[in-house]
């Protein structure tokens, strides 16, 4: 199988990927007889709840886990409860040390928009030295250097039914005017509900855009979204309708259940999410992907410690963990994630759907604070459009 350093090109990293993280458990503060526990949160969809859960039933059973015990905080991607950065910022603004936020699940894209709301210290950055294995790593993030310990990565690829769709779009122009010739056989979720949707409405606006806005925050770009939203409108009406109305599902799961069940040919989702379906026979062979030209954001997901944390020594063990062979393992086996080290000695059958990915197609993404305005905005715009 190809390294990530092959596959990996701008620092990428769905989410993936995920959206911005959501709690829903208070945080407290730790008690001193569980100083050795290490609560992971993280978000997204079910493919990465089952690959998280994984991870802590095999950190548990390895060496490290003789000293530290790892617990997962997992929130599904919109479950409408409060987020975690949200519950971060307060509880840091209100002076708050020693909880249970120990560690963290984000995305280069997602991590701009934590520091602006939270100050350059809200995360702290680790000791290369109590996390040896990042010698292993082969691909580089887009922000957070020092602060964000890399370990998967993911893109947004079009899927879609080829039996349907023998010839599908090979660059944004072409499927724009295949939505529009195939009213109601496209769909994409509601963009602040999972990152597959978000990307495809990130991508609509941005490919108006200077490449260089969409690894930034600054606010100037808000003022070029228009031409990009006006592109939503339009092909708003083509969109998958059910009742007579236009329907954007709630979460990535959303308009990949459209896709399994038939009721559309075509939609934006998560490379990890798809090849996952397509192992475990949710989808058929008949279901392809591919990715156009210019491609769909993806980002490099990774591993922060709150500074408001508890066990730092813990979190970096954890962080040591997930890039070991045997951890890389186990996210290619339960969620195709690509590995971030060398993968000379991962192998899989997931292997052979990663190896259609076209890494020159890969794009970044990193917003800030400028994707949340953005899903709001589209709320706004275009979520409206249906009522």
């Amino acid at each position: 199988m190809k390294t990530w350093k092959k596959w990996a090109v701008l620092g990428i990293v769905t989410t993936i990927s995920t959206g911005i993280l959501a709690g829903c458990a208070s945080s407290g503060n730790a008690s001193e007889e569980h100083q050795k526990t290490v609560t992971l949160w993280a978000g997204g969809s079910d493919n990465v709840k089952v690959g998280m859960e994984k991870i802590v039933e095999a950190f548990n059973k390895s060496e490290a886990g003789k000293e530290h015990q790892l617990k997962l905080e997992f929130i599904m991607s919109g479950a409408g409860a409060q987020t975690v950065s949200d519950r971060i910022v307060a509880a840091k603004k209100a002076g708050e040390t020693k909880t249970n936020y120990d560690l963290i699940l984000t995305s280069d894209a997602e991590y701009g928009a934590y520091i602006q709301e939270g100050g350059s210290d809200l995360f702290t950055p680790y000791n290369a030295e109590k996390i040896p294995n990042l010698a292993n790593v082969q691909t580089e993030i887009s922000t957070g250097k020092g602060t964000l310990v890399p370990y998967r990565g993911t893109t947004v690829v079009l899927a879609y039914n080829s039996e349907n769709v023998p010839n599908p779009p090979q660059t944004a122009d072409e499927l724009y005017t295949w939505i529009k010739d195939n009213p109601g056989r496209f769909s994409y979720n509601t963009p602040g509900s999972g990152g597959a949707g978000g990307s495809f409405v990130q991508t609509a606006i941005y490919n108006f855009l200077p490449e260089e806005a969409m690894n930034s925050s600054d606010e100037k770009w808000k003022s070029e979204w228009e031409q990009g939203f006006d592109l939503l409108a339009d092909l708003h009406d083509s969109m998958y309708q059910t009742g007579g109305k236009v329907i954007y599902p709630n979460k990535n799961q959303g308009t990949l259940d459209l896709l399994i069940n038939g009721e559309v040919d075509m939609i934006p989702t998560w490379a990890d999410m798809m090849i996952t379906n397509l192992s475990n026979g949710m989808l058929p062979e008949t279901v392809k992907m591919t990715q156009i030209d210019p491609g769909f954001t993806g980002n490099v997901d990774g591993l922060v410690m709150p500074s408001i944390g508890s066990n730092q020594e813990g979190a970096q063990a954890v962080m040591n963990f997930m890039l070991s062979e045997e951890a890389q393992q186990i996210l290619l086996d339960s969620m195709a994630a690509i590995p971030v080290i060398d993968s000379t000695n991962i192998t899989s059958e997931k292997s052979k759907y990663l190896a259609e990915l076209n890494v020159e197609n890969f794009r970044t993404s990193s917003l800030g604070s400028l994707g949340n305005e953005l899903n709001e905005i589209w709320d706004q715009k275009i979520g409206t459009l249906s009522k």
